[in-house]
C-alpha cells in the first residue's frame, strides 16, 4: 500500500491540516482503519487525531482516493466532527486478545474452584 499526499491545507481557524491522498494498493481495498494508521505513521502524527472523512475507489481500479484531517487536540476534534464522524474513525478492538484474556481468567477461576474443593 503506498499512500500519496495530493494536497496539504493548514486551517488555522480550526487548528487542523486537511489533506487530500491517494492509495495504490494490490489485493483487497485497505480499510479505513489501516489508511489510518499508515497515514498517521507517514505523517508522525498520534493516530487517535487522524480523521478520515471519506474514501473512494472505482471499481477494477487499485485506487483509493480521500480526504482526511489531522487536528492538533483531541478536544478540539470532539467539538469540530460530528458524533458518526468519530464513531466511524474509531479503531476496531483486538478480539483475539481479550478472547485470550477472558480465557485465561476462566481458567484461573475454574482452578480456584477445583482446589477448594
Amino acid at each position: 500500500m503506498e499512500i500519496k499526499i495530493i494536497k496539504n491545507l493548514e486551517n488555522k481557524l480550526l487548528n487542523r491540516s486537511e489533506l487530500d491522498f491517494t492509495v495504490e494498493y494490490e489485493g483487497p481495498t485497505p480499510s479505513r482503519a489501516d489508511v489510518r494508521k499508515k497515514l498517521a505513521a507517514l505523517l508522525n502524527k498520534d493516530v487517535n487525531l487522524v480523521i478520515v472523512q471519506r474514501m473512494s475507489s472505482e471499481f477494477g481500479h487499485p485506487l483509493v482516493k480521500g480526504y482526511v484531517k489531522i487536528y492538533e487536540t483531541e478536544e478540539r476534534m470532539k467539538q469540530i466532527e460530528p458524533e458518526h464522524i468519530l464513531q466511524r474513525n474509531t479503531l476496531p478492538e483486538e478480539p483475539a486478545e481479550e478472547a485470550a484474556e477472558e480465557g485465561a481468567e476462566d481458567a484461573a477461576e475454574e482452578a480456584a474452584e477445583e482446589v477448594a474443593e
